[in-house]
């Protein structure tokens, strides 16, 4: 049985609740555990994992949070930054899948955060499990 941490960016009340919905129901579906921490924005996830993963007390790492464009470069510097720091981590022998949703608008958001639809949270859960698989087969 692995333990999971989830990281969440908790920017989008509502939109995230339903992204950890999708994750904590594929990580416990799959017979693992998970807890779950929260930072103030998308950026901030890939230094959190960083820094659990010195503790040793995990398996595996799911980033969840919500970033959409605004009228500024912002969205850019957060959608690509937030995506390479964790590609760095993965590289470095984590697992751990991104669900960070770098959308146009709310809608978008809604669609693919809500486990009814789309389901980007259980699918990021899904796939930090099946790179763990990995990492334990080549390891």
């Amino acid at each position: 049985m692995a333990k999971v941490l989830i990281v969440e960016a908790r920017f989008y009340a509502q939109l995230n609740d339903m992204l950890l919905k999708g994750a904590r129901a594929a990580i416990e579906a799959a017979g693992h555990t998970h807890e779950t921490v929260t930072v103030p924005g998308a950026l901030e996830i890939p230094g959190a994992l960083a820094l659990a993963d010195q503790s040793g007390l995990y398996d595996a790492f799911v980033g969840l949070g919500v970033v959409i464009r605004g009228e500024t470069y912002h969205f850019e510097i957060v959608a690509g930054e937030s995506a390479r720091g964790l590609m760095a981590l993965a590289m470095d022998g984590l697992a751990i899948g991104n669900g960070i949703l770098t959308v146009e608008n709310e809608a978008q958001a809604l669609v693919r955060a809500d486990p009814a639809q789309k389901d980007k949270g259980g699918e990021a859960a899904k796939a930090a499990l099946a790179m763990l698989a990995l990492k334990e087969r080549f390891g």
